[in-house]
């Protein structure tokens, strides 16, 4: 195991055994628990599957330190789930929330597309709602986010995702298109993209400064 994540293990047994503030963002949800790790053959075969390699960091992360748990906002989603309104279910159960993971991501910078989307009150209610199921079919789409894993929700249907396909392979972007604000990368305070360790270690920094 490497030093950054042992380190990782090291600061979640201290907000465990500290009895880490549950009003910090999510933690009473995930308590900074972590899952039991994947074994390397689940890993290979969920790579076989979806004709994919899981970026290094997030592939180690689940066969070294934790398959889900503790995380960002309502925490880390174990491999291949995702929320389905207050509890998880697994991708083939919630059908439209992840596209072809062997395609590439879609996009390298923010993508926000309303082309189509109608004003309400400008039209007949009938031909609101044909335009309005139009546009979201669009809008919605999984391919809009093939080659992305979504790796935790902050509520509202607003997600966090992995991209494991594409030049985007590697970062974390945000999936706000239930607030029509669409697709955004991830950018720490340096301005620099953000992988799946900065973005954990990002958010296990905040929490051991909020308990201080």
């Amino acid at each position: 195991m490497t030093p950054e994540f042992q380190a990782i293990l090291r600061d979640l047994r201290e907000l465990q055994t500290t009895g880490g503030s549950q009003d910090f963002f999510g933690a009473s949800e995930h308590k900074y628990e972590l899952n039991p790790t994947v074994r390397e053959a689940t890993i290979l075969e969920f790579e076989a599957k979806h004709f994919i390699e899981l970026p290094i960091e997030y592939r180690c992360f689940l066969t070294e330190v934790g398959n889900g748990g503790a995380g960002p906002y309502y925490g880390l989603f174990k491999l291949g789930e995702i929320d389905s309104d207050w509890d998880h279910c697994l991708w083939d159960e919630c059908p439209g929330f992840v596209g072809d993971l062997s395609a590439p991501f879609p996009h390298t910078e923010h993508w926000n597309d309303l082309t189509g989307e109608p004003c309400y009150g400008s039209l007949a209610d009938e031909i609101y709602e044909q335009q309005l199921t139009l546009f979201e079919n669009h809008y919605f789409a999984s391919a809009n986010i093939n080659g992305a894993i979504p790796i935790c929700h902050i509520g509202c249907n607003l997600r966090h995702l992995l991209i494991v396909t594409g030049p985007e392979r590697g970062y974390v972007w945000l999936d706000e298109r239930a607030d029509r604000k669409g697709l955004s990368p991830l950018a720490g305070s340096d301005g620099e993209r953000v992988t799946f360790y900065r973005w954990y270690r990002d958010w296990l920094d905040e929490a051991l400064s909020w308990n201080k």
